[in-house]
């Protein structure tokens, strides 16, 4: 994720070299200054074309695309903004679950606390691999022998650990460390495990309808499209650098909206899940008291911009 200050400009420009969508979005402005240019050519040279395109039906075809477009962007940051959300939550739950059964766990009883501190840790880092490409198992921590090996045979990792969560709160009950009435606040916070993971799982697996995502494609193309005919009156050769001009405005809130609507990948400006992931770990381990390993430690203090 591209860390900026949103109030320097230059740096804001600087990391248009950092996003992929950029660099294909002027690959695109490109090709359609090329076709501008052989469009402009040919009509000065040979003064064959003569397609004439209503300069007001064209504007209004213009704040109806605009129109579109805006709706499009918005519905995509909803979908970016709710992931963040979510994994907000996430960090807030796994830390109240730490902090709630801290002071229930005996200070000088090392193994449960590591078990807590790892099995709980483990579930923000499986559910970042099963939102992207499949879960890391390297990185993830043994809790006891064979538990890795265990894992690899479940086809819904973040479940698994948290029916395991669920199994350690009922032994802390019928060993008596916790009451019911205790058990009752931990259920509230660790419920929301799975509520988190599962509203993730709908915005992954429900994009934006495809007709209408083609309807948009489509009518961006056609636009630009028309837009040098619509202009070679007026701009002539100056026709090409609007052409590309409005073509870089368009086309790039299109690839924004595509690239942001799914905000669980590893693009550039996709939510930075495996540090949020690192850093609850940090978290769990600094308030049960468990030693966490220096290199572990070191992901959680990096810059967002850092990791993926």
């Amino acid at each position: 994720m591209i860390v900026y200050k949103s109030t320097d400009w230059w740096e804001a420009l600087r990391h248009l070299r950092s996003s992929g969508v950029i660099r294909q979005l002027l690959k695109r402005v490109l090709w359609v200054g090329l076709y501008a240019s052989i469009v402009t050519a040919f009509v000065i040279r040979f003064d064959t074309i003569n397609v004439v395109v209503d300069k007001e039906f064209f504007s209004f075809l213009g704040i109806l695309l605009s129109l579109l477009l805006a709706f499009r962007t918005n519905t995509a940051y909803d979908r970016f903004y709710e992931g963040r959300r979510l994994w907000g939550q996430l960090v807030n739950n796994c830390r109240n679950l730490a902090v709630l059964l801290h002071p229930r766990l005996a200070p000088d009883d090392h193994a449960t606390r590591t078990y807590l501190a790892r099995l709980l840790s483990n579930f923000p880092i499986a559910l970042d691999g099963h939102l992207r490409k499949g879960v890391r198992f390297e990185k993830l921590e043994a809790v006891e022998p064979g538990f890795i090996e265990q894992l690899q045979t479940v086809r819904h990792v973040p479940s698994r650990l948290a029916a395991l969560l669920q199994e350690f709160y009922e032994q802390l009950l019928r060993e008596e460390q916790i009451l019911p009435t205790h058990l009752l606040t931990i259920q509230r916070h660790h419920e929301a495990l799975l509520d988190v993971a599962g509203a993730c799982e709908r915005i992954k697996g429900t994009p934006i309808p495809f007709s209408y995502s083609y309807f948009i494609k489509g009518f961006i193309t056609v636009f630009i499209l028309v837009m040098p005919f619509n202009l070679l009156d007026s701009y002539e050769w100056l026709t090409v650098p609007i052409t590309m001009l409005g073509a870089y405005a368009l086309l790039g809130v299109e690839m924004i909206g595509d690239e942001i609507e799914d905000p669980f990948g590893k693009d550039s400006n996709d939510l930075p899940l495996t540090q949020i992931s690192n850093r609850i770990r940090a978290n769990v381990h600094e308030i049960l008291g468990v030693e966490l390993h220096e290199d572990v430690r070191g992901l959680a203090d990096a810059p967002y911009s850092v990791v993926f």
